[in-house]
């Protein structure tokens, strides 16, 4: 067990013949005991620093670990959002891909039909004008016919045939 001072102030020695000087042993006695309580108190701080110390470093080891972890969690997240964004494009990309050809599919169907409507009514336009040719055509016919000629030629008063029927 160490020394304390009050062991050192108590601390006493035998009387020798011729031995050391009493005061002199004494005074040193005395110096060796403040600088030996001096000494205790220092260990005494720094034992109580180094409590301090461990328990900071204690306390920053654990931020530490917490925010390490952190750090990874937030990574993996970041990877996960990553990850996620990118299947969602290539969702986004694909969907708008089959409504692309969707509405290709349709324009063209759509053009398709417009285009046969068009050849449909060029063939019943040609079809109408022929007709309507034909009819105009036997109009002309029944004018330009030789039957006009004889109704000019019949000779008949009107005004005869009023008062025929009147008397009878």
């Amino acid at each position: 067990m160490p020394l304390t001072p009050l062991d050192i102030h108590n601390k006493s020695f035998s009387k020798g013949f011729r031995g050391y000087d009493e005061d002199e042993v004494n005074e040193f006695l005395e110096q060796v005991m403040k600088d030996y309580e001096l000494v205790l108190r220092e260990k005494r701080d720094l034992e109580e620093q180094l409590i301090t110390v461990h328990e900071k470093l204690a306390h920053f080891s654990n931020i530490e670990d917490t925010l390490n972890k952190s750090i990874i969690i937030a990574q993996e997240a970041s990877e996960e959002v990553k990850r996620n964004a990118h299947k969602e494009s290539k969702l986004i990309i694909k969907e708008a891909e089959k409504n692309a050809d969707r509405i290709v599919n349709e324009s063209l169907s759509k053009a398709r039909r417009i285009a046969s409507e068009i050849e449909e009514l060029k063939k019943q336009s040609k079809v109408f004008r022929t007709r309507f040719t034909m009819l105009v055509e036997a109009q002309l016919d029944l004018i330009k016919n030789g039957d006009w000629e004889h109704l000019m030629d019949f000779n008949h008063d009107a005004s005869e045939i009023f008062f025929k029927e009147e008397e009878e």
